[in-house]
């Protein structure tokens, strides 16, 4: 029993003194991160913005002198940005209006040809003259023809057989080299009319020939319509008759709500 409590009591001294060890260690740790952090803040130095100062000497009525120190802020030169359609080395009279500025009329006769007196931009580098006469068709870039500029296609959740007709909002860019006035790029309501490469003359093939087992609902996406004529084997003829019509007339269409080829 006596060793027993002897090794008791030396396992004892070894816990304690792993304990105070432990507890020092981390005590020593801690102080010197806490000095590490604060000689990292003092040598951290502040980026101060460039500044320029005038130093003026000022002669009061006694005769004392003083000297004025008066800090001033350094302007930097703006840059400037030449656009992308304006490719260095080309003939001024080529340039679009991007590359020009212009002194539009805007009080001319709407549809009426007028002439534009135009500047090539700084920064632009062509050969000739940077003086321009450029000739336009009074009218906004929005009231141009549709072959004047592109517009972004159209949203594929735009349904085209809905009735009314919908319309989606799609931004169009007018082309380069074509002048008019106003914003270049602008918004435009259209119909929605889009195809994802459904025919018509398939889909009616289809549902003539193959309309019993629901064919032609399948092809044209309908899967719900589709499953119902096969397990009902067309509707005992009569489904497979009234589908033909349908779509012998175009009322039924793909299952998108895309139009035929």
């Amino acid at each position: 029993m006596d060793v027993i409590k002897r090794n008791q009591q030396q396992l004892t001294r070894i816990i304690l003194v792993f304990f105070i060890h432990s507890s020092v260690f981390l005590s020593v740790t801690s102080v010197t991160q806490s000095s590490t952090e604060k000689l990292s803040s003092v040598n951290t130095v502040t980026d101060l913005p460039e500044i320029n100062a005038t130093t003026s000497q000022n002669t009061s009525p006694d005769g004392n002198s003083s000297l004025t120190y008066t800090p001033t802020e350094v302007s930097t030169p703006t840059p400037h940005v030449v656009p992308l359609r304006c490719p260095d080395g080309a003939q001024c009279h080529s340039l679009g209006p991007e590359c020009l500025d212009c002194q539009f009329n805007y009080h001319c006769t709407y549809g009426d040809d007028t002439s534009v007196n135009c500047t090539v931009k700084e920064g632009v580098k062509c050969v000739g003259s940077r003086e321009q006469i450029r000739k336009l068709n009074c009218r906004y870039c929005y009231q141009l023809h549709e072959s004047n500029y592109t517009c972004s296609k159209v949203n594929a959740t735009c349904a085209v057989r809905d009735a009314p007709r919908k319309r989606y909002v799609s931004q169009c860019q007018v082309k380069e080299n074509v002048f008019c006035l106003g914003n270049r790029t602008f918004q435009k309501r259209k119909f929605c009319n889009w195809t994802s490469g459904y025919k018509w003359s398939t889909a009616l093939a289809l549902s003539v020939t193959l309309g019993g087992f629901g064919v032609d609902r399948f092809y044209l996406g309908q899967w719900k319509e589709a499953l119902g004529k096969l397990f009902s084997f067309g509707g005992l003829g009569v489904w497979t008759i009234v589908d033909v019509i349908l779509i012998a007339v175009g009322y039924i269409g793909p299952a998108d709500g895309s139009l035929y080829i």
